[in-house]
């Protein structure tokens, strides 16, 4: 799994674009450029204001699938980019669960204080004067990213399963998803610490396969996004658990579910629900 920091830059302007990435390369980052909402998708947005959280369709669908399959440690916008609409993008991304945690940084022009007081309406963590953002892009940077501590996770994956744990993986591999979920959640308070991501990510795997059988394909969907974020830092084992499976099989579920599409999850084979894979 790629490991270096990832940003992901909402950012059209040509003359400044190489000073961010050099900046971002010195301090050990990446880019990903997003200069138009159609490097998204094609599809125009779905007017549905009265349905917060993950879009499904449309060009905030793609985004959502998209930044969830990234795991970005910073998005940062350049308010003064009209190809991107950052206004509903922005609310998008911090209204739902898979991505809310995502931090988001914006830059424009410090007269424009209207824009720079929407930009902070709509959930930006961070909204600066492009001069401010200049001169300081290093330490803000850093200030802000997201990063997964994999020295913590390594340590805490090579802690045991809890009883409960065991319990829950049981009752998952015997296909009671709904009692998995409660063993699980219950191993998931009981854990304060960085390995408890590991529990979370394995009871929504459960949930989303509840969801498919009972077709449900919304409630799947979003749940298959949202486990990303606890399973993706994980090493491939945790725990004793194969972590790098469990994840093949949410894609390959995730996948199955698209190529269906909503009307057709009846048809769903659940011969690709996968087990999870642990050390007796």
């Amino acid at each position: 799994m790629e490991t270096t920091p990832l940003i992901v830059a909402f950012v059209a302007d040509l003359m400044f674009t190489p000073r961010i990435a050099k900046v971002a390369e010195h301090i050990g980052y990446r880019v990903k450029w997003i200069e138009t909402a159609d490097q998204i998708g094609n599809v125009e947005l779905e007017a549905r204001p009265e349905l917060p959280g993950e879009f499904l369709y449309g060009r905030e669908g793609r985004l959502f699938d998209q930044m969830t399959l990234w795991q970005p440690a910073l998005l940062l916008f350049d308010l003064n980019n009209a190809a991107i609409p950052w206004r509903e993008w922005i609310a998008a991304l911090k209204s739902a669960a898979a991505t809310r945690r995502i931090p988001v940084m914006c830059f424009g022009s410090h007269m424009d204080v209207d824009t720079m007081k929407a930009a902070r309406s709509v959930g930006a963590d961070a909204v600066l004067a492009r001069s401010r953002f200049t001169a300081d892009m290093p330490a803000l940077f850093q200030r802000y990213a997201r990063i997964p501590d994999r020295a913590a996770l390594g340590v805490a994956c090579s802690e045991p399963l809890s009883d409960l744990a065991l319990k829950g993986i049981g009752k998952f591999n015997e296909g009671d998803y709904y009692a998995a979920h409660d063993s699980l959640e219950e191993a998931w308070v009981m854990d304060e610490g960085p390995g408890r991501d590991l529990y979370r990510g394995m009871l929504q795997v459960g949930i989303a396969y509840y969801q498919i059988e009972h077709n449900n394909y919304r409630g799947a969907i979003k749940m298959l996004l949202r486990v990303r974020q606890w399973l993706d830092p994980l090493p491939d084992k945790c725990r004793g658990v194969n972590v790098a499976r469990l994840r093949e099989d949410a894609d390959r579920v995730y996948a199955a579910l698209l190529s269906l599409g909503e009307g057709q999850i009846g048809m769903f084979n659940r011969q690709l629900f996968g087990t999870i894979d642990y050390d007796r």
